[in-house]
């Protein structure tokens, strides 16, 4: 090599690393479950497309909650039971609001599993989804009219009691899972959409997962080893490690929130949390649901620039890409391509 030759290498050395860096593929955010409260709240994300690109968030869940009327926002107790098709009307509009957000903003909503791809390599898209399927009331062909409509998420209780199954905060009312909701199960399946079971009871999980022929989540929450009785909703809120993994055999993935109490306060301590639960139950079957602008002043997370935080925080740690990747948006997709790819 002469001198020339030399010189020219040097020079170009830095260039086509920096090329390099560039050709890498950014780690893109998933979230199985956030909310944007159109109510008299602080507590939103709006506009909607500025919040996802600060944390390269490009595969969320949007929750529409479908009891938010006839329950208590402080104590978490119904307060008051609605009259028939209310909750239907309720879907519909608040349905029709979120739409007309993501439209003004230009976003794209999951259909296919195609879509999914396309959120993979980090062209946003939302999935529409449903916090209490207490629209459907007695009728499980309204699941029907929701997919029609966009949804394709459904976690089959919330906070009030309804037609599908018991929660974890209230006395039973079901026995776990109603024949009503056993027929919502099929039914998902059937249409190709993705069951959540955050807020069920223990009763109600295990029949979800005996009678789904289809993995299913756990959005947000957290898992804990021994579950302590408490009389603080959060506690109440947690999934036992014994049926956590039972969500994880079947190749179902549980989220973890970021509730502040639990998880701790800050990105890093979250990030620490995830971690550990992906121990628990393998990193296939753990994922972010953040749960962040629902949780309020005890939120460890704010946004999805905190998000991409956890991300960062994780590559200083050195954690394995392929790992980081599952974690932050590939189990969920995953999930969710194999519910939509069910359709029969």
């Amino acid at each position: 090599m002469n001198r020339r030759e030399f010189v020219a290498g040097v020079l170009s050395a830095p260039f086509a690393l920096q090329g390099r860096a560039f050709a890498q593929t950014p780690v893109f955010v998933g979230d199985m479950h956030v909310h944007s409260f159109f109510a008299n709240s602080k507590y939103h994300l709006r506009p909607f497309a500025q919040s996802l690109a600060a944390g390269n968030a490009t595969l969320v869940a949007w929750s529409l909650v479908g009891d938010l009327l006839w329950f208590d926002v402080k104590t978490y107790k119904q307060k008051s039971v609605p009259a028939a098709g209310e909750t239907l009307g309720w879907f519909q509009r608040e349905l029709g609001r979120i739409r007309a957000h993501l439209a003004e903003q230009r976003l794209k909503t999951i259909r296919t599993a195609a879509d999914v791809d396309l959120a993979l390599r980090g062209a946003p898209h939302i999935v529409l989804s449903v916090e209490g399927a207490n629209f459907v009331e007695n009728d499980p062909a309204r699941v029907k009219l929701a997919y029609d409509a966009g949804i394709r998420q459904l976690q089959l209780v919330h906070y009030t009691g309804n037609s599908l199954g018991d929660i974890q905060t209230e006395a039973p009312q079901h026995r776990g899972l109603s024949e009503t909701g056993k027929r919502v199960v099929a039914e998902c399946n059937r249409l190709g959409m993705l069951i959540d079971l955050a807020h069920s009871s223990e009763a109600t999980t295990r029949a979800a997962l005996e009678v789904s022929r289809v993995p299913l989540v756990w959005s947000h929450g957290s898992v804990a080893k021994q579950l302590v009785p408490s009389t603080a909703i959060w506690r109440r809120r947690q999934l036992s490690l014994d049926l956590a993994k039972e969500i994880a055999k079947k190749g179902g993935v549980v989220g973890l929130w970021a509730l502040a109490p639990d998880v701790g306060k800050t990105a890093e301590s979250y990030a620490d949390r995830v971690l550990e639960l992906a121990e628990w139950l393998g990193e296939d079957h753990v994922a972010f649901g953040t749960d962040i602008n629902g949780l309020g002043l005890y939120a460890s997370l704010s946004n999805y620039g905190d998000l991409k935080g956890v991300v960062e925080h994780w590559q200083r740690q050195g954690v394995p890409e392929a790992k980081i990747r599952k974690l932050a948006i590939g189990n969920f997709a995953r999930v969710l391509k194999t519910a939509l790819d069910a359709r029969v």
